[in-house]
């Protein structure tokens, strides 16, 4: 890890944000000799996240390049299955060894994962990484972006000069603010608060969604012995939630699933044990701008359902690699162009549609009041339960497939056990 004040003044890659799609992507690219930095806000991985399921594709993708030891050392758990249920009755299951790649999705704290991937990247001379280290603008000429002004811990400022910068900033990104690129964002219309609880002895590897009219709960087991509990609240509806008081949260979340009663009663003593998340999709027509590039949650928010946020960042990081390293090698010192990305833009962008499409989908039968519109989601559920091809129907969304540079695959080999302190809780 580099100190701010050792900072490079110049690089090929600066990327903002430290997070699973910077943290990977600074890898894949210092595995290939590419001068990069990597500038996180946070003084270090000890912190909360909400999104620690990996999807089955990103579990094969990650093993490929070479991250599998570092996972198994370190721990996972794998889940087996999902199923939503009704008021006690069971419309849907998904066993995810039924999938055409047949392999299971596993949860593992996010800081975890972050630390393999820097752990990787501080192997190689050529990767920097700043923690506690703040961007606060972009430098630009002729209509360029030349780099990034930065503060580092202490209010120290400094700038460095890049061919181009990423902004891998996440969901409120403030590379994207300071960009110039338009956003649509679209609030959903509901929120989430989340919390963990004990996973409780003979619990199973399985998740549930339990629903009730346009209430639900996602309950996943989480490694190592928790279950990570997503409970839906209108928009904007938080204040009068907790104006209700916990007594009646609580009893709401026992009525969804009477298993967690006892849990809950025992273990969410305030507010304070829970987290909120605002829900939004944003939208960008552009992702690009000479110099700059947007990735992962910064360039298209995800909304919770199937939990693609930190698999779509996955993707991104793994595209992109040599996208990047292909425009480097041709040498120079002029900022990249926007045109550099217009291959990648379009290939993510297509299947981000897909997966925002279905999330939006899902939102809408979930959210249903009307009785009508009630009984045709159940209907729908129980169809889509009986079908044979419910698995391949799926897949799409969930194991969507994408490129693997086998410059990256050959780099990986062998992988490196992570020596970041991994925030495992």
């Amino acid at each position: 890890m580099s100190e701010f004040s050792e900072l490079p003044g110049t690089t090929d890659v600066l990327i903002v944000g430290g997070g699973p799609a910077g943290a990977l992507l600074g890898c894949l690219l210092a595995r290939r000799g590419i001068d990069v930095v990597v500038v996180e806000k946070q003084q270090d991985l000890e912190r909360s996240f909400r999104g620690e399921n990996i999807a089955p594709r990103s579990v094969h993708t990650l093993r490929e390049l070479g991250f599998g030891p570092a996972l198994d050392a370190h721990g996972y758990l794998s889940i087996d299955s999902v199923t939503a249920i009704e008021r006690g009755r069971r419309l849907l299951r998904l066993e995810y060894g039924k999938f055409p790649l047949a392999t299971l999705p596993i949860d593992i704290p996010q800081p975890a994962l972050i630390g393999i991937f820097l752990a990787a990247a501080q192997a190689h001379p050529s990767f920097h990484l700043a923690m506690g280290t703040a961007f606060t603008g972009l430098t630009e000429h002729d209509g360029a972006v030349t780099g990034a002004t930065l503060r580092g811990p202490g209010g120290a400022a400094t700038s460095i000069r890049a061919r181009v910068v990423i902004g891998a900033d996440g969901r409120f990104s403030k590379v994207r603010q300071r960009s110039g690129l338009a956003a649509d964002i679209t609030p959903m219309a509901r929120d989430f608060l989340s919390f963990k609880l004990p996973r409780p002895a003979g619990w199973g590897d399985d998740g549930y969604l339990m629903i009730e009219d346009d209430r639900h709960l996602v309950v996943l087991p989480t490694w190592p012995d928790f279950l990570r509990i997503g409970h839906n609240l209108p928009k904007r509806q938080l204040g009068e939630l907790r104006a209700a008081g916990l007594p009646a949260f609580k009893a709401g979340i026992a009525s969804l699933d009477p298993r967690l009663a006892d849990l809950v009663e025992e273990h969410i003593t305030s507010w304070e044990d829970t987290s909120f998340l605002e829900i939004f999709t944003a939208e960008m027509r552009e992702w690009a701008r000479d110099g700059l590039l947007l990735i992962g949650d910064a360039s298209h928010t995800c909304t919770p359902i199937l939990g693609q946020g930190v698999n779509l960042a996955i993707q991104d990081a793994v595209c992109l690699a040599p996208v990047l390293a292909g425009a480097l090698s041709r040498g120079g010192d002029r900022p990249l162009p926007a045109a550099t990305f217009d291959g990648y833009v379009a290939m993510r962008r297509r299947h981000k549609t897909t997966v925002t499409r279905y999330q939006r989908f899902q939102e809408g039968a979930l959210a249903e009041k009307h009785p009508v519109k009630l009984f045709i989601r159940r209907v729908r559920f129980a169809t889509l339960n009986q079908l044979p091809l419910k698995y391949r129907l799926l897949d799409r969304v969930v194991n969507a497939a994408h490129p693997i540079d086998p410059v990256d695959i050959a780099a990986g080999a062998p992988a490196l056990v992570p020596s970041v302190r991994s925030g495992q809780r």
